[in-house]
């Protein structure tokens, strides 16, 4: 299974997601970690959603 991020666009911003074939939606969406998404983040055009890890059983 291939890596995947959730991407949101960054403010102003209009992203095709080429996958989907629709831009993506202010929400965000879980997309491929591949070149095409990680040259949208280096240009400014995204951002990542920050997951929480999820914590170990018995964990306090």
């Amino acid at each position: 299974m291939s890596k995947r991020i959730t991407v949101l666009p960054a403010p102003g911003r209009v992203v095709p997601d080429p996958e989907a074939g629709d831009l993506l939606s202010l929400e965000g969406r879980e997309v491929p970690d591949n070149a095409w998404w990680r040259r949208r983040l280096a240009d400014g055009d995204i951002t990542t959603k920050a997951v929480k890890a999820a914590k170990p059983q018995g964990a306090k």
